[in-house]
This record gives structure tokens, C-alpha cells and sequence, in this order.
């Protein structure tokens, strides 16, 4: 079962069918052959406009590298009071 591509600039005239034209979701779910579920995380994803967005795209980016670097430096100190815990029991 293969999953159907679709190009961003068929996803943005999908929502403004919906968003612009008034459109019912089913509707345009039922005339382009693709699922409700697809509009409306089209919907979620290209109704902003556009500047606001890049800047809500920015700030995740921004974000990425932080939380990357947390789950990074948690697992290192997950490790080494393991390890503490082994060579303590070592050592009685």
C-alpha cells in the first residue's frame, strides 16, 4: 500500500478552498481524493500566514538544538551514576 504525495502548492490551494472559498472539509476531502485527516493538518499547518509561519519554523529550529543537547547531557549523568553505583558496590 503506497501513500500518495502531494506537492505543497496543491496543499496550499486546498486550504484556501477551504479557508478563503468557505469550502466544507468534506467536501474537498471528497472532490481531490484525499482524506479529511490530511486537510485539516494542512489546514493546521498552511493557514498562517506566511511570515508568522517562517517564525513559528524559526523558533522550533531554535529550539531543536537545546533540547538535543538536554537529552544528551541526561543521558551522559543517567550513565555515570550507574557507574558510580557499580564501582561503590566495588569497592565493599
Amino acid at each position: 500500500m503506497s501513500s500518495k504525495r502531494y506537492g505543497k502548492e496543491f496543499k496550499i490551494e486546498a486550504v484556501k478552498q477551504i479557508t478563503e472559498r468557505h469550502y466544507s472539509v468534506a467536501g474537498v476531502s471528497a472532490r481531490l481524493g484525499v482524506s479529511q485527516h490530511s486537510l485539516y493538518k494542512w489546514v493546521k499547518k498552511y493557514s498562517q500566514a506566511e511570515p508568522a509561519r517562517c517564525e513559528t519554523q524559526r523558533q522550533q529550529a531554535e529550539l531543536r538544538e537545546p533540547k538535543a543537547e538536554l537529552k544528551r547531557v541526561t543521558e551522559e549523568r543517567d550513565i555515570l551514576k550507574k557507574a558510580a553505583a557499580y564501582f561503590a558496590r566495588e569497592s565493599r
